[in-house]
């Protein structure tokens, strides 16, 4: 029974399954850092100009023609100043007019103005989406140098509950983690090296601290359950590093703990994965590198026996990185296939 539906040109795969219930065959997950969307005129960071007008309806622009050129069914996005600003992006797409949109804008009270999260799905949520601002309790810490205690992400983890299928709910993560941009405290200096290296250290341990924290707010989340889980965003390091590692639960290995895992998109594709030479999403020092991940919890990996469905290809779009355009974002997008599996559900 499978019939194509055509909206506003986006093909999407519809099929019936067993009970008669109409799902879409393939979820498109992607994300995207827009790099500082802020409306004209705010000052959003103290080194930088706000836009002028003609630069902030050049960048919705580009935003709005990329967002239509990945064709995602559910987008998150880091980097908004401003979520109407995202608003008047998604009113210059055509696929995203009438999309779910959830964000809260960061705190104007705040010591330091921090950008936040945002997602866009055009397919139903379950519920209100939740900003996670506040570290478990256990994670606690005070960083080097520093006694000042850290007990909130640097940016709110935004979740939501997503609907794929009509029986069928998948929790989505979007996150920002804490950069490897030195954390000087006031008096320090960057020409010192030993200030260099604690301030250094104190971004590492909060990213760090971070990590796990969306991964303790995870585990409770998956265990002992069948729903799928998708965390995806500007992680600030590479699949590989112990940050990252951290949040996807790395170190156990037996099968029987899949459970509470989760498994970087690009590695588990059944399409040969493209190399890394364009598999990327971030050019720093000459250096190509991958610091935007989507990962996916079992139900996604085709080697878990409580698969579902399974990621099919991970798209990079970053043509844009090496140019170096004014309007445009300094970070790749990174798109998932999700192909659901019909039967039975």
């Amino acid at each position: 029974h499978h019939v194509v539906f055509v909206a506003r040109k986006a093909c999407v795969l519809i099929s019936q399954n067993n009970q008669g219930e109409i799902m879409q065959q393939e979820i498109r997950f992607a994300t995207f850092n827009v790099c500082n969307l802020a409306p004209p005129g705010m000052k959003y960071y103290e080194r930088m100009e706000p836009y002028t007008r003609a630069e902030y309806d050049a960048k919705t622009t580009w935003l709005a023609q990329q967002l239509d050129r990945m064709d995602a069914d559910v987008i998150g996005f880091q980097e908004i100043f401003s979520q109407d600003a995202l608003k008047d992006v998604l009113a210059k797409t055509r696929l995203y007019r009438d999309a779910h949109h959830v964000g809260f804008d960061p705190d104007q009270k705040a010591e330091r103005l921090t950008p936040s999260v945002a997602l866009v799905s055009r397919l139903p949520l379950v519920g209100p989406a939740q900003a996670i601002a506040d570290l478990p309790p256990e994670l606690h810490t005070t960083l080097p140098g520093d006694g000042r205690p850290v007990v909130r992400f640097t940016r709110p983890v935004l979740h939501a509950r997503v609907r794929l299928a009509d029986r069928l709910m998948a929790h989505v993560f979007v996150l920002h983690l804490k950069s490897k941009r030195p954390d000087y405290l006031h008096g320090e200096h960057e020409d010192d090296y030993r200030d260099h290296g604690i301030a250094t250290l104190r971004s590492l341990v909060r990213r760090g601290t971070e990590s796990l924290g969306v991964r303790l707010l995870l585990a409770d989340m998956l265990h002992g359950n069948r729903v799928p889980a998708v965390v995806m965003g500007d992680f600030n390091d590479v699949i590989t590093a112990t940050t990252t590692e951290l949040l996807m639960g790395g170190g156990q290995h037996k099968r029987e703990s899949y459970d509470e895992r989760l498994f970087d998109a690009y590695r588990i594709q059944r399409r040969a994965p493209r190399g890394r030479e364009v598999a990327f999403t971030d050019i720093h020092d000459g250096r190509y590198q991958t610091i935007d991940h989507i990962l996916v919890s079992e139900e996604f990996n085709p080697e878990s026996r409580f698969a579902i469905g399974e990621v099919e290809e991970v798209l990079y779009f970053n043509d844009h990185v090496a140019q170096d355009l004014p309007y445009a974002t300094d970070h790749g997008q990174v798109l998932a296939r999700v192909r659901l599996r019909g039967e039975g559900r």
